[in-house]
Formats: structure tokens, C-alpha cells, sequence
């Protein structure tokens, strides 16, 4: 199978790389780009620990063709952060203790994030139905919840 160069923008830096025409976005960032907070899960797209943002958008990098994601911003965990600044979403899943083993929280944060760019006063019942696409096998997703509340709150007071 004949390599590609492709060009890819992550977090706000343009990147050249040589892949194999059906590597994942998730093999890329990994393996290629060294960003190794995006983590593979299940490789089916049903756990959602690989999600990263496409142009403002949840995707799943387990099924996401990194050709495809050519000409769009991707932004994974690494890039969240600004000037040093913990995104408030990062922030109040710290203040929660909505950590635990951290393999789901990536994926998690990255959802919660883009949801709360569209729903930025949002219910507790839309929090659950937003992240239920990121499985938590550690938590009972009760702190992870009220982390997200916690920064719909703080993000509403900017």
C-alpha cells in the first residue's frame, strides 16, 4: 500500500505527516504526533476514550480516517489548555475529583466541552445524556456530572 503525506492541523499547529492510506486519526495522534492523551479503547467506536474535536465536534479517532480529517482543526486534550490556562471544564473535573483512573477523562472532557459550546446552562439530565457516549468503567459518573455543571457555571460567568 503506497504511504501518503497528508497534512494534519492539531491543536493549533500544522503538521506533515507520511501514513498508510487507512490509519486512524487515533494511530496518527498517537504514534505519529506523540500525543498520547487521546487514548485507544475499544477501537469500535462504542467507548468513546478516543474522542477528540473536529472542527468544534465530538468525533470517535478510532473510526475517523486520519485523511479525512485533512483541512478541519482537530483539538485533543494537549491543546484544550490556553496560555498555561486549564479550560474551566478541566478545571472543575480536578475540583470534583472526577478523576479516577483517568483512561475515560480525555474522551470525556473533549465531550463535555463541546457540549457545553452549545448547551452552556444546561440541566443535570442533559449532562448524562450528553457524555453517555463516553463509558466510565471507575465512577458512578455522579462527580463527573457535577463537574460539568460546576463549568457550565463558571464558563456562564465569563
Amino acid at each position: 500500500m503506497a504511504k501518503l503525506l497528508i497534512q494534519l492541523k492539531v491543536n493549533d499547529e500544522e503538521h506533515d505527516v507520511v501514513i498508510e492510506p487507512n490509519e486512524t486519526l487515533v494511530e496518527v495522534l498517537r504514534n505519529n504526533l506523540e500525543l498520547t492523551g487521546t487514548k485507544q479503547g475499544c477501537g469500535e467506536g462504542a467507548c468513546g476514550t478516543c474522542t477528540v474535536l473536529l472542527n468544534g465536534k465530538p468525533v470517535r479517532s478510532c473510526l475517523t480516517l486520519a485523511v479525512e480529517a485533512q483541512g478541519k482543526e482537530i483539538v485533543t486534550i494537549e491543546g484544550l489548555a490556553e496560555r498555561g490556562a486549564l479550560h474551566p471544564v478541566q478545571k472543575a473535573f480536578i475540583e470534583y475529583g472526577a478523576i479516577q483512573c483517568g483512561f475515560c477523562t480525555p474522551g470525556m472532557i473533549l465531550t463535555a466541552k463541546a457540549f457545553l459550546d452549545e448547551s452552556p446552562h444546561p440541566t443535570e439530565e442533559e449532562v448524562r445524556r450528553a457524555i453517555s457516549g463516553v463509558v466510565c468503567r471507575c465512577t458512578g459518573y455522579a462527580k463527573i456530572v457535577e463537574a460539568i455543571l460546576a463549568a457550565a457555571g463558571e464558563i456562564g460567568r465569563e
